[in-house]
C-alpha cells in the first residue's frame, strides 16, 4: 500500500505520444484548495510524458455530479484523446455522498464504454472529511497523487490502446 505522497509507479511513461493529441480535464469547483491540487500534479505528470501544457484543456463545473455530461460531451467531440474528472465528494450529512461518488464514477465508465474515449477518473469520496487544517493537507496531498496517477494512466491507456489498433490492423 501507498501514502498519499507516495504513489505506486506503473511501467515507465510511454515517449511515443503523438504530438497531435489533445487531453482534456475536468475539474469540480467544490473544494477548489484541494482539487486544484490533482489537476496540478497532472500536468507536471504529463509534462514528463511529453505532453506539453497548451495540449490539454481544463473545464471547470460547480460539483462532481456535473462532472459525467461534461466529459460526455468532451469526449464525443473526437478532439480528445482522453478526458479526466477530478473531484472531492464530503459527506455533507445531508444525503449519501457515497451515492453520488459511485454514481458519477459508474457514469464516467459508462461514457469511456459509449464513446471508446478513455475517461480516467480522480474523483474521491474521503469516509469522513473534517474542516481542520491537518486533515485538509493530507487531501491535498492525496490528490496530488491522484492527480500524478491519472496522467500515468491517461498516457498509458492511449499507448495501451494505440498498440491494440496497430495490432488488430495487423490481424
Amino acid at each position: 500500500m501507498t501514502s498519499a505522497s507516495t504513489p505506486a509507479s506503473p511501467a515507465a511513461l510511454p515517449t511515443d505520444i503523438p504530438a497531435d493529441l489533445r487531453f482534456a480535464f475536468v475539474e469540480a469547483s467544490w473544494h477548489a484548495d484541494i482539487v486544484q491540487r490533482s489537476r496540478d500534479a497532472f500536468f507536471i505528470e504529463m509534462a514528463r510524458g511529453g505532453v506539453v501544457a497548451g495540449r490539454i484543456d481544463v473545464f471547470d463545473v460547480p460539483g462532481a455530479f456535473e462532472i459525467p455530461l461534461h466529459v460526455q460531451r468532451l469526449a464525443a467531440s473526437g478532439r480528445y484523446a482522453a478526458v479526466v474528472g477530478s473531484a472531492l465528494v464530503v459527506d455533507g450529512g445531508v444525503y449519501r455522498h457515497d451515492f453520488v461518488a459511485a454514481t458519477v464514477v459508474q457514469a464516467l465508465m459508462d461514457v469511456q464504454l459509449r464513446t471508446g474515449v478513455p475517461v480516467i477518473s480522480a474523483v474521491q469520496a474521503p469516509h469522513h472529511f473534517h474542516e481542520h487544517v491537518e486533515h485538509r493537507r493530507f487531501l491535498q496531498q492525496h490528490f496530488a497523487a491522484k492527480g500524478e496517477e491519472a496522467a500515468q494512466a491517461c498516457l498509458l491507456t492511449v499507448a495501451g490502446l494505440r498498440a491494440v489498433d496497430r495490432r488488430l490492423a495487423d490481424l
